[in-house]
């Protein structure tokens, strides 16, 4: 009996201890995930890992976009071709391992998705069909050699891979904010300009192609000269012969500066939109009444390891900035805190009109608040402990915090209070 009991006891253990096992390197991959994701992803990192990533990044684009132009000149391909085609698989390579790892770290770049989702959110994206066809066409012609010509057209998608450098420079960040606030005013005007290229080339067609049947041949032909005229291009191998044709050639040629110039017009707008919201912070808090507090996060702090978006803070309340040891951070929303990470947080202020009360109890010798938590006091529900003030020293209240005597406490509450003193904010 004894040694059935012993055995069952065995086999439960055994049990008991294999999943521990399981869900620990469960947790050490998903940890070297998340680092993985920390690194790759663009101003995440503050480790020199991440920096030196992001460095050879911008480089290996730069080389592989080098290597396609030089091997066009015949010149130094026929010199140099090895160590070009060298360079090129090494970066082509080196791209596909990146493409690999963004996959893998997927969960933890989109962290607002489920796991399928975000790998579907990246590959699905504009990068992620650039950071795909930047590697595919050079590996296809192994498998389909008939299609080799094809799949060497496909790789001018490496060079949509500049637009990764976008995320590093906010330079970059501005053109691509500008195009995309005034959206709808560059879609109208250039569907007007399109329009126009339309009547006009019919109009060109009708007055010219009797004139001169080969070179106005057909509608396209009057589209060609239409859109070199509009766009006061002007290459001169089409152009009207009679006098109706020339007339309304000129016409058109001064329709098309005036056309051209609306988006111009309409994009350095929202250059001068863009621009004038840019404030110092002081300016923008004198304005608006902003007030900003500073929260130095320790390893105990519940926001730690988590990202921005999942703090669901107050409609009202932003994150300014985050500290990480020496550098200033711009948050977004996928921004991981970490633990001794300095945040900012920026809220409206109260009106003048919308005043607080609170009470100000002062902690003395037979206080039956002393020696006790805070969570453990018998104070109403609509009550709530603000700050302690600890001899010279003011610390934020929590419900482990331990009262001793002479404390200073403010308390809200909507219950009233015999002692304390009143305070009014």
């Amino acid at each position: 009996m004894q040694e059935l009991i012993s055995s069952e006891y065995n086999i439960f253990k055994a049990w008991k201890e294999q999943p521990k096992g399981k869900i620990t390197m469960k947790k050490r991959l998903d940890k070297y995930r998340k680092q993985t994701a920390e690194i790759i992803d663009v101003r995440t990192g503050s480790d020199w890992v991440s920096h030196l990533y992001d460095f050879v990044y911008i480089f290996l684009i730069i080389a592989n976009l080098t290597v396609s132009v030089l091997l066009t000149y015949d010149r130094i391909r026929a010199q140099y071709e090895p160590v070009l085609l060298l360079i090129e698989r090494i970066t082509v390579t080196t791209f596909l391992v990146d493409y690999l790892l963004r996959l893998w770290a997927a969960k933890y770049l989109y962290p607002e998705f489920s796991e399928l989702r975000a790998v579907r959110k990246y590959v699905l994206s504009f990068t992620g069909i650039v950071d795909l066809l930047s590697f595919l066409p050079y590996f296809l012609p192994v498998f389909f050699p008939s299609g080799a010509v094809a799949f060497r057209m496909l790789r001018i998608m490496r060079v949509f891979r500049l637009f990764r450098i976008n995320a590093y420079y906010d330079s970059f960040k501005l053109i691509t904010e500008v195009l995309s606030s005034k959206k709808q005013q560059l879609f109208s005007s250039v569907f007007t300009i399109l329009i126009l290229m339309l009547a006009s080339s019919l109009c060109m067609y009708s007055l010219e192609h009797e004139a001169q049947p080969e070179v106005f041949s057909n509608a396209f032909s009057g589209i060609w000269w239409a859109a070199s005229t509009l766009l006061t291009v002007g290459y001169g191998d089409i152009y009207p012969i009679t006098t109706l044709g020339k007339m309304f050639g000129i016409f058109i040629t001064f329709l098309g500066v005036g056309m051209v110039a609306i988006p111009t017009g309409i994009i350095s707008a929202g250059f001068v939109d863009q621009y004038s919201r840019i404030k110092r912070m002081s300016e923008y808090g004198q304005e608006s009444d902003i007030h900003f507090i500073k929260i130095h996060l320790t390893q105990r702090d519940p926001w730690v390891d988590h990202t921005i978006a999942q703090l669901n803070l107050p409609e009202r309340v932003i994150v300014a900035v985050v500290k990480r040891n020496d550098r200033i951070l711009v948050p977004r929303g996928n921004m991981r805190l970490r633990a001794d990470d300095i945040m900012v947080l920026g809220a409206e202020s109260f009106g003048e009109n919308e005043h607080i009360k609170l009470k100000e109890i002062t902690l003395q010798k037979s206080h039956p608040w002393i020696g006790h938590r805070i969570r453990d006091l018998d104070i109403s529900r609509h009550s709530i402990i603000v700050l302690v003030k600890r001899r010279k020293r003011v610390l934020i209240p929590n419900g482990s915090m331990i009262l001793q005597e002479r404390d200073v406490v403010i308390i809200y509450t909507q219950s009233f209070i015999s002692s304390g003193t009143d305070i009014e904010i």
